[in-house]
């Protein structure tokens, strides 16, 4: 079994979508809240402003060049399974607030996880054909750009954690004292983190304790200037093959 084979050749039932919406209320109902967030300051909101007015220039730019190729792929999708297009998740936003985000579903939509506590890993049975090209290239990541362009992420920022994301077995609030300190920029689609390699499945605790402090190094040192360095950045890392699986 690899990641271009499914266990099963079996359509996807509609019944199962309630089931999964279900499922990602319930996983997600009694997870602590993070402490307030402090007021930013004036030079903080205008430069947050411009980081805004970018994320919605590039965000609806892309989606209306990228549109007839999301067409595409949801026809792929469709063809491949019979099962839903996007993926959604629950996930931490800006101030600790929850958030829905949105991906193009790579899995089977039976063993897709919306609680964010199964990672995926190298080669993950769970994916479908379509769904092993999506992650390897990180195309199914694009539908972010509807997060970000009705407000709720940005193009640059700490990447936007699942709320049960475990590192080392344990929730990551726990494992990290600083750590929702990331949240109080919208989380991105690319970020500081995984431009310096801290991404994929986070098995040890300094692998995530490394992710967070970029995260947090970010939070307190962005601007424009390095927004651009990130998006080049991660465009060089894509068009040198990537980092997804």
């Amino acid at each position: 079994m690899n990641a271009y084979t499914s266990k099963t050749n079996s359509r996807f039932d509609p019944s199962q979508r309630q089931d999964k919406i279900r499922s990602l209320v319930v996983a997600n109902s009694n997870i602590r809240q993070p402490d307030s967030f402090s007021p930013v300051d004036r030079k903080m909101a205008t430069r947050l402003g411009v980081k805004r007015l970018f994320d919605i220039v590039a965000s609806v730019s892309a989606l209306t060049v990228l549109a007839p190729f999301f067409l595409a792929i949801a026809l792929f999708i469709k063809l491949d399974d019979g099962g839903p297009v996007f993926f959604r998740q629950i996930r931490w936003g800006l101030n600790g607030r929850k958030i829905v985000v949105f991906k193009f579903r790579s899995m089977r939509a039976e063993d897709c996880d919306p609680s964010g506590i199964q990672q995926t890993v190298k080669g993950d049975s769970r994916m479908t054909s379509i769904g092993a090209v999506l992650r390897r290239t990180n195309i199914d990541e694009l539908p972010q750009l509807f997060n970000v362009l009705i407000g709720e992420m940005s193009l640059v920022g700490p990447r936007c954690h699942a709320i049960n994301m475990r590192a080392a077995g344990r929730l990551y609030e726990e494992l990290v004292p600083d750590y929702h300190q990331r949240h109080i920029m919208r989380p991105g689609i690319t970020g500081l983190a995984q431009t310096r390699g801290w991404r994929g499945p986070t098995a040890r605790p300094l692998q995530a304790r490394a992710r967070i402090a970029c995260d947090i190094y970010y939070v307190r040192n962005f601007s424009l200037l390095l927004d651009l360095k990130i998006l080049l950045k991660t465009l060089v890392i894509e068009l040198r093959g990537g980092t997804g699986f």
